[in-house]
């Protein structure tokens, strides 16, 4: 191997914005080390990269295993010399009202979407702190930057994971080392279709979401890898950032009717809710 070319990691890889990230960053000519538990998936993001042209190689990776995240990040190193992106990106969507969901449920998400992240940032950045540069881009959501009733398991871990990373971003700084926040708006990805629905009608969700102008995931890797480079706090579509901002913010009153309002919208998908007095 070439002893200067760069190295991307890109957990959850095989498929939507990960998929989408890969191939970018190989046609930047950066060879991508694809992580994913989906092996076919994962295989064929290979496949999309090297016809065309670009350099790749899939591993199979649970992110919920600190120890197999760590032995891969780092036998990365050892084999390039260097790590330039990690970008901790695998995650699951969940459904649900809270008054249905189990400690099962809460641990099934909390272990992919937040402690994935973790191990991901846990293993790669103690590297590049030492190599003085590289990237880590942690995909939140739009979630994480507001509430989501009817999805509070998911909108726990992306705030979690704003958190961890915005607070990242200023240590690693003066390391010379970028970290970025990810925070993806309607993007049409299997993450909605492979979503867990508990005692939701998943149909109906899917109905709801279709009538929304999503983003490629193309569109939205673009807008990332250009955060990503030049080093931005968050990185989200800023015409909803900028609604989210200010209704958020400056019109608390109007927030909370837009957000009962989204909250009955997804009760209409809940197969066992009654109505409340």
């Amino acid at each position: 191997m070439e002893t200067l070319i760069r190295v991307a990691i890109v957990t959850g890889g095989a498929s939507g914005i990960g998929r989408a990230i890969c191939t970018q960053l190989a046609g930047k000519r950066v060879f991508v080390v694809v992580a994913d538990i989906d092996e076919m998936g994962g295989k064929q993001t290979v496949s999309i990269i090297e016809k065309e042209g670009g350099r790749a190689r899939f591993v199979r990776l649970d992110v919920t295993n600190a120890a197999q995240v760590n032995a891969m990040v780092n036998n990365v190193y050892k084999e390039f010399g260097r790590l330039d992106y990690m970008f901790n990106n695998a995650g699951i969507a969940m459904y649900g009202e809270l008054y249905d969901m189990s400690l099962e449920h809460w641990e099934r998400i909390v272990n992919i979407n937040l402690w994935g992240v973790i191990h991901g940032t846990q293993a790669a950045y103690p590297l590049m702190k030492k190599q003085g540069f590289g990237s880590i881009a942690n995909t939140a959501s739009a979630a994480g930057l507001g509430p989501s009733p009817t999805a509070a398991a998911y909108a726990t871990t992306k705030h979690a994971i704003v958190g961890l990373t915005t607070s990242l971003h200023y240590e690693a700084e003066t390391f010379g080392v970028k970290v970025c926040a990810l925070c993806p708006t309607f993007v049409n990805t299997p993450i909605f279709s492979n979503g867990e629905g508990i005692n939701m009608d998943k149909a109906k969700i899917s109905a709801q979401l279709q009538q929304k102008k999503m983003m490629s995931p193309e569109q939205f890797a673009r807008i990332a890898l250009k955060g990503l480079d030049r080093n931005q706090l968050i990185v989200c579509p800023m015409p909803l950032r900028r609604t989210m901002d200010i209704f958020f913010i400056l019109f608390p009153a109007i927030h909370r009717r837009l957000i009962r309002f989204f909250r009955n919208a997804a009760r209409q998908a809940n197969v066992s809710h009654t109505k409340q007095t």
